[in-house]
């Protein structure tokens, strides 16, 4: 297609009546120009140090600088006859940095394959790779969604790109945003859509130091599908325009299927017949999840203990969930707590295995098949794909990232198989999901106002039984239990002041409070599962804006 001049800043209402089929192309500076040609060489170079002593290099040097693609996804004919646009080429193309931002999008990828479109997924680090093949392998097989890593923000390589994907448009998931991508996609009259957007207060300070660059990207942008005003302000403050921009919610809210992985363990369960009552539906698949996790737990040896998984944790962590659980087990109560850990990057694994080997704690390895005993009291899950098996098989969650300065992880992933959550301070990445389950009690954060305890209400005589059993076990009367929380209310007096000012005090005192007292873990997993149930709208409304952009794209081009 011919490119566009660049035109000079339109007015307001021109940018009202365009703002989801803007053809004005707006170049990045010149200077910006400069340093990406400076930098091409030396990226390429940093390619090479990170990946050459890997088998899938070439391939990766080949799709970064455009000198090689797999074959674009083909048409499934049976959706492309019901899907109501009836394009010839249906290509979406998405961009996803890494492996959270890939499980993030997978869902709408599959409504969007649903729907009679093609994906070409793009990724920037080898995890999201790794995670993107796997996630979508029968897809990729099937010939309907394509993989590569992303072209370098070269216009020469970009035209490359975009001539051998021919996309019908381009979604970019929350902040990745390239300033040559987006000018040649406006160029080619193709749709940009940032999807799931966030801007945190840093980013935002980040991108206000390249101002002219940024003021060029939010203009090129389609649609910002923003998850909060507070995002949708500063995407506003940077130079989009208000009529770009829509509110719609988190896609951390929705969660992968199925739940648990079927490798490990055979699923055995009847078939449940359709039916229109969702609350049904559901039931059925609480009962089908416990059925599951039993049998899992019989599997590997670990029925009727308490157990916690540390997940997706980082570099720091390790360490401090390590120590939490030398603290658990000297308590004579939970002295056959088991603790799983599964490191958020596979190149970690040795790192965190060594560490716990030099710590007091008996470790058994996942990747070297080894048992768990009743010896056993820390289990390095060192395997990909099953973080959703160890979510369920525990009794609580203490989600990574969010104990060093990275931003925190999805806590949905655990709340929607309703486990509770244990989160440190640093959640910025996805403090909003954060707030909404801290406040109904089914994720504690140190210090979040929006926490607000569960209270124990048992629902049936067994309930009832297991909870009398629990407190008469405990150091915690049953006048007390009702007013349980997590911010070390009923510790006594000595620990009190030692709780209040550290986090990781505070962290165990509610993770040995849910560990003591499985119904109030249960009821406040539950009340995340209810929660992530209620959010699960942002899907649909996310998957109608994009659609709309593609559909007046198709109509103002046929004109």
């Amino acid at each position: 297609m011919p490119s566009s001049p660049t035109p000079s800043k339109p007015s307001t209402t021109a940018v009202q009546s365009t703002a989801l089929s803007s053809r004005a192309v707006y170049q990045p500076p010149f200077y910006y120009q400069c340093i990406i040609g400076l930098l091409k060489p030396l990226y390429r170079l940093q390619v090479w140090r990170r990946s050459h002593k890997r088998d899938n290099y070439q391939q990766e040097v080949a799709q970064r600088f455009g000198k090689h693609y797999p074959a674009a996804p083909t048409a499934d004919i049976k959706a492309e006859i019901n899907h109501k646009a009836e394009m010839n080429n249906n290509v979406i193309w998405c961009h996803a940095v890494s492996l959270g931002e890939t499980n993030t999008v997978a869902p709408l990828l599959d409504m969007l394959l649903a729907h009679g479109y093609q994906i070409w997924l793009t990724n920037t680090t080898q995890t999201g790779f790794a995670r993107g093949a796997s996630r979508f392998a029968d897809d990729i097989a099937q010939g309907r969604l394509s993989h590569s890593y992303v072209p370098v923000d070269s216009p020469a390589v970009i035209e490359t790109f975009l001539a051998h994907v021919q996309p019908v448009a381009a979604l970019f998931v929350e902040t990745e945003l390239w300033a040559n991508i987006l000018a040649k996609l406006s160029e080619h009259r193709i749709p940009s859509i940032l999807v799931n957007g966030r801007l945190s207060a840093s980013s935002f300070t980040s991108y206000q130091k390249i101002a002219a660059v940024s003021a060029s990207m939010m203009k090129n942008l389609t649609l910002i599908i923003a998850q909060d005003s507070e995002s949708a302000k500063r995407f506003r403050q940077l130079g989009a325009h208000s009529a770009q921009i829509r509110v719609a919610g988190s896609l951390k809210w929705v969660i992968n299927s199925p739940v648990l992985n079927n490798e490990t363990i055979d699923n055995k369960t009847d078939d449940v017949q359709a039916t229109d009552s969702n609350a049904a539906k559901k039931e059925h698949e609480r009962a089908t999840m416990q059925k599951q996790k039993s049998s899992i737990a019989v599997e590997l040896g670990i029925a009727d203990r308490p157990i916690w998984v540390a997940a997706s944790t980082h570099s720091g962590e390790e360490s401090i969930v390590l120590s939490l659980q030398e603290q658990l087990l000297s308590n004579p109560a939970l002295a056959d707590t088991l603790l799983i850990i599964v490191p958020r990057h596979p190149e970690r694994f040795d790192e965190v295995a060594t560490l716990i080997q030099n710590s007091t704690l008996m470790m058994a390895r996942r990747s070297n098949e080894e048992v768990i005993n009743t010896d056993t009291q820390v289990y390095l899950a060192d395997s990909m794909g099953e973080l959703m098996t160890w979510y369920t098989l525990a009794d609580v969650a203490l989600v990574g990232g969010s104990l060093v300065d990275v931003g925190g992880h999805n806590p949905v992933e655990p709340a929607s198989v309703a486990t509770p959550v244990l989160m440190g301070r640093q959640t910025q990445s996805c403090q909003s999901v954060v707030d909404k389950l801290a406040s109904v009690g089914a994720l504690y954060q140190p210090n979040n106002a929006f926490y607000r305890p569960v209270t124990i209400k048992p629902t049936t005589i067994e309930d009832i039984a297991t909870n009398n059993e629990n407190i008469a076990n405990s150091d915690i009367s049953s006048s007390d239990i009702s007013s349980l929380d997590m911010k070390g209310k009923q510790k006594s007096s000595r620990n009190k002041s030692s709780l209040a000012a550290n986090d990781t005090a505070l962290i165990y005192d509610q993770l040995q409070s849910w560990l003591s007292h499985p119904l109030l873990a249960k009821q406040a997993g539950q009340a995340g599962e209810q929660m992530t149930v209620q959010q699960q709208a942002v899907l649909t409304r996310q998957f109608a804006m994009i659609e709309k952009v593609i559909e007046q794209h198709s109509n103002q081009e046929t004109l």
